[in-house]
């Protein structure tokens, strides 16, 4: 049994510390490539290139254009190939970042990545997560090596809409569900390794930081204030919750996402908003106990995290449409076989619906 840890390079978190991020980046060469969308840019753009400027590093800044998708890839890694830069700097969501880890693994470059809304742990992953035209799960890319550097700069985190924050909390809530599951399953993680028991720690950690803080974050978030539990909270979903999975696996909570992606009408859901509905299901395929689901089950409600059907935008769906969650969710690959029990559509089509029922019941 091989044990692998995986991290970046380096990791920095503040308020702050994008107007910096010159002297952070200064060994990495002289000419970078930012990426990010157009709204993204409209807030960073000017301290992050200021502070580049200040710092002697040339740079291209060139627009994302909003899915992660091959054909952007290769936009993008032809403009970076055209302007000859050293470093890419991918800044924005999870679907920015991971353009911009794609195109810095395939042209062998140092990548630099700037967060800025906490809605996910992508950030200091080594994989990056594609998808079609159509907006629908394509591949998961395996880039085989992590970000030389993640700059998590708070004050923009806090000015993002709060429900970033939230969808981060239901991503980063699951690992501890997730990476227990692999240990108990002995399963391998991204790395093909098996889990450290750091990674467990960090998905326990994360966990317990969301239990204790997680409102209290949310609150000052709405109101655009940076208290110390939103230190806190944003550490445990981009940093905490990335090594956690990365390090430790993945099991039913995030299947469950990738099924319901397979829907049009969750389409508008963020990421974690699905990944924390999927929390019930896993935990209902696990027989848990009713306290732990309880535990979930308030938690998410408490912080406006979904927790039926209705609230994924689902309120009239019948088990045709719930089959093909569970079938897309059990497909061959997917991360749900790594319970240490063997998993079916049939069983999965039974813990959705069971799992909406405990929602419905608790609301």
């Amino acid at each position: 049994m091989v044990k692998i840890m995986a991290s970046p390079s380096r990791y920095i978190q503040g308020p702050g510390v994008i107007s910096k991020i010159g002297e952070y980046i200064m060994e990495m060469g002289k000419k970078a490539m930012v990426i990010g969308d157009k709204i993204v840019l409209s807030v960073i753009q000017s301290p992050l290139t200021e502070s580049l400027r200040k710092n002697q590093i040339a740079f291209h800044v060139e627009e994302f254009q909003g899915e992660a998708t091959r054909i952007e890839v290769d936009r993008l890694k032809e403009i970076a190939q055209r302007n000859k830069v050293n470093f890419i700097i991918g800044a924005g969501g999870g679907k920015a970042l991971d353009t911009a880890k794609a195109i810095a693994y395939y042209l062998y470059l140092p990548m630099v990545i700037v967060p800025t809304i906490a809605s996910t742990d992508a950030p200091t992953s080594s994989v990056s997560v594609l998808y079609t035209e159509n907006h629908i799960f394509s591949e998961v890319l395996s880039i085989h090596r992590n970000p030389n550097m993640v700059v998590v700069d708070t004050e923009v985190i806090t000015q993002a809409p709060v429900r970033f924050l939230v969808a981060g909390m239901g991503d980063a809530l699951s690992k501890k569900f997730e990476v227990e599951a692999c240990i108990r399953a002995n399963a391998t993680n991204s790395l093909k390794g098996n889990s450290t028991l750091a990674a467990l720690c960090l998905a326990r950690l994360a966990y317990d930081i969301l239990m204790k803080y997680g409102l209290r974050a949310k609150l000052a978030v709405e109101k655009k204030i940076i208290i110390p539990a939103v230190e806190k909270v944003v550490e445990a979903i981009i940093l905490l919750s990335g090594l956690a999975w990365e390090n430790g696996g993945l099991a039913a909570a995030h299947s469950l996402y990738d099924g319901f992606s397979v829907l049009e009408e969750t389409h508008k859901n963020l990421h974690g908003e699905i990944v924390s509905f999927g929390i019930s299901v896993q935990l209902v395929m696990e027989d848990v106990e009713d306290k732990v689901i309880e535990e979930v089950l308030a938690f998410c409600h408490s912080v406006g995290l979904p927790i039926t059907l209705e609230e994924l935008g689902l309120k009239e769906i019948g088990k045709d449409k719930i089959m093909k969650v569970a079938q897309a969710a059990c497909a061959e690959g997917r991360p749900i076989h790594n319970m240490h029990f063997p998993v079916s559509p049939s069983m999965v089509l039974n813990a959705i619906i069971m799992a909406d029922v405990l929602g419905r019941r608790y609301c």
